[in-house]
């Protein structure tokens, strides 16, 4: 039984471990630069997800809705709700996505026909600073909420752009560099941008998913060594497929 028992423990000792795969978010998060027409890429940095904001810019939350049911999404920019203007929390108003949906937020709500564009500006035009809370400047956050008792849809062929205003809440986006925060979002010109209204029963009172993106410009990323300084030329002035103008004649011979 001795011998037996230890040949039994180093079978043990020596099978492999199976590492398990980190479960994919329920909502995918991404900035997208609206006046360059690109999703803005993503720089891992200390643990942390960096984009570079271009000042002068108006950008929006892309929010994909990775699953089948419908879920409640409570989005905090700068730390601010962008549906309220509360200083965010996750109990608060939030956007509902159907399932398999993709939204694109531009702005702050200002009603349910209207928002004011989210615009790339130094940190005192932003909105959380000319309204006395520029702690949380500089990130980007999503609380995100399972519905009680629906049933999974299966995936469409084509998801819908639109997105629902709803109630829900977030807590304060988290840590800063020891570098200052040098852009922030700004409260941008008036656009139209409807909404409806509908009711959402959340399963917890806890969100399933807290997500978060930080941005500044490409200057203090590179700074803060987000971006290498070599490669610093290549982000101010990437290839471009398209730079304009006609066909010019070749230089002559020699």
């Amino acid at each position: 039984m001795f011998r037996r028992l230890l040949f039994v423990l180093a079978l043990a000792a020596s099978a492999p471990v199976l590492a398990s795969r980190p479960a994919p978010p329920l909502v995918a998060l991404q900035l997208v630069d609206r006046d360059a027409a690109q999703a803005l890429p993503e720089y891992r940095h200390r643990g942390q997800a960096w984009v570079a904001g271009t000042p002068g810019h108006r950008y929006a939350v892309r929010l994909t809705n990775t699953t089948g049911e419908r879920v409640l999404v409570v989005l905090s920019v700068d730390g601010v709700n962008a549906v309220s203007g509360e200083t965010a929390a996750p109990s608060q108003a939030g956007y509902v996505l159907g399932p398999w949906e993709s939204a694109e937020i531009a702005g702050w709500r200002k009603s349910l026909d209207d928002i004011a564009q989210f615009v790339f500006t130094d940190l005192a035009g932003s909105y959380a600073a000319r309204t006395g809370r520029p702690d949380n400047v500089g990130v980007v956050g999503i609380a995100v909420f399972r519905e009680r008792q629906r049933r999974p849809l299966p995936p469409p062929l084509a998801a819908s752009p639109q997105a629902k205003a709803a109630g829900a809440s977030a807590d304060r986006a988290m840590a800063s560099e020891a570098m200052p925060q040098r852009i922030g979002t700004g409260h941008g010109p008036r656009e139209w941008a409807p909404v409806g209204q509908t009711t959402f029963e959340r399963s917890s009172s806890a969100p399933q998913q807290l997500s978060q993106l930080r941005y500044d410009s490409v200057d203090a990323l590179v700074a803060l060594g987000v971006l290498p300084r070599h490669r610093f030329a290549d982000v101010h002035n990437p290839p471009r497929a398209f730079p304009a103008g006609f066909v010019p004649d070749p230089p002559l011979n020699p």
